[in-house]
């Protein structure tokens, strides 16, 4: 083996998880998403999906799909900035900025890509990015492909927030980009006092609103509309990939910012532009979003309920204020073993350890689809307080 094999073989922390019988990664899902999934050969109960809304499975969505396929092919064979525009593109990024409320949008073929390229690109090296150090991995690789200056505050720690920006030259541009729904904790960013923090320092925000969008404010337009409060965010970046049932991102913003970010953002002049499939079946399933207002409000009676259910019997589940239920555990070990178990009585769950948390906060991630029902929630209440209690988590 050449010094690169022999290098890399020495990672082995998978290996060991595997010979645990507890790695809990890549497990093979025989159809279509929704609440229950067909895993291994028997029925699971899915809490481990983004798909917020419900709508990865819906007709109307997947014959959206269909009918663009056949329509435009299987893909465009170039980026947005050459040959792989389409009208489909261009429709869906009008309905997005109207949607959200800003000038105009560009959509990208991930979400990922939307936050690395924009970020690497919208500052320069005189000027500051600030993070909440529970950002997205997405804002995290964007920020270091910058070369502005980039700073980080305690998550949520609006006093640290402000000892960064008193950091920063007066004259120079400071970009805080934060995530408006912490996609582990299900918290909220506290918008309202980091926009008053950007008057008082002459700041601009980001908000990744790809756990927003779908959930939160009116017919889903997320945290900014939630907060009312659109109008003080400069760019509102979303996901296709959780409530609108398909795969790709995009950014919204003013007019000035779009023009720059067409012509300057490397991941969507040099990327392929996303499918027509994928492409119609966000836009479809932003349409249902707006004609259905229902399937938000079963969203949070789901997640109310479920709330409840957990603090009743004795889970620790943080600040969360959204379907993303943090279920602490504390212990990485721990973490696979509550994994696996609750496979083994059919409740698929999301473990998350360190780098997407810090050793001492390991949690298994319960979310929450509009379609679930009380009694499905109740099922797995009552598989994951065995395995909690099993393991000494709960008592």
């Amino acid at each position: 083996m050449g010094l690169l094999q022999d290098k890399l073989a020495k990672y082995d922390a998978p290996q060991k998880f595997m010979e645990a019988g507890v790695y809990p990664y890549f497990r093979e899902i025989e159809g279509k998403q929704g609440t229950e999934v067909l895993m291994e050969g028997h029925r699971v109960l899915m809490f481990g999906s983004n798909a917020y809304t419900g709508l990865t499975g819906d007709e109307r969505v997947i014959e959206a799909g269909v009918q663009a396929l056949r329509k435009y092919g299987s893909g465009c064979a170039g980026s947005r900035f050459l040959n792989g525009t389409l009208d489909l593109h261009v429709q869906l990024e009008k309905e997005l900025a109207a949607f959200v409320g800003k000038d105009e949008a560009l959509c990208f073929s991930t979400g990922f890509t939307v936050n690395s390229g924009v970020l690497a690109c919208i500052t320069d090296r005189n000027d500051y990015i600030i993070c909440d150090d529970r950002d997205h991995a997405s804002i995290v690789d964007g920020r270091r492909l910058s070369f502005s200056h980039n700073l980080k505050y305690k998550h949520n720690d609006m006093e640290d927030l402000e000892k960064q920006l008193q950091k920063c030259k007066p004259d120079a541009v400071k970009l805080i980009v934060v995530d408006g729904v912490f996609s582990m904790e299900g918290d909220l960013a506290n918008l309202p006092e980091i926009v008053r923090l950007k008057h008082k320092y002459n700041a601009s925000i980001m908000v990744d609103e790809a756990h927003g969008l779908g959930v939160f404010g009116r017919n889903g337009r997320g945290v900014c509309d939630h907060f009312n409060l659109t109008d003080e965010v400069d760019l509102i970046m979303g996901t296709f990939s959780k409530s609108l049932a398909s795969i790709g991102g995009f950014i919204a913003a003013d007019k000035s910012i779009i023009n720059w970010l067409r012509h300057n953002t490397r991941t969507y002049i040099f990327s392929a532009s996303n499918t027509p499939a994928a492409t119609a079946s966000a836009l479809e399933a932003l349409h249902i979003l707006q004609q259905e207002p229902e399937r938000i409000q079963k969203l949070w009676d789901v997640t109310d309920y479920a709330l409840k259910r957990f603090r009743e019997e004795g889970f620790e589940i943080g600040a969360t204020e959204s379907p993303i239920i943090p279920l602490y555990v504390r212990d990485t070990d721990k973490t696979f073993l509550v994994t696996k178990l609750a496979f083994d009585e059919g409740v698929f769950i999301n473990p998350v350890i360190p780098p997407a948390c810090a050793p001492q906060d390991t949690l298994v991630r319960f979310a929450l689809m509009a379609n679930h029902t009380k009694e499905q929630v109740d099922e797995a209440i009552e598989k994951l307080s065995k395995v909690f209690k099993q393991l000494d988590i709960i008592r």
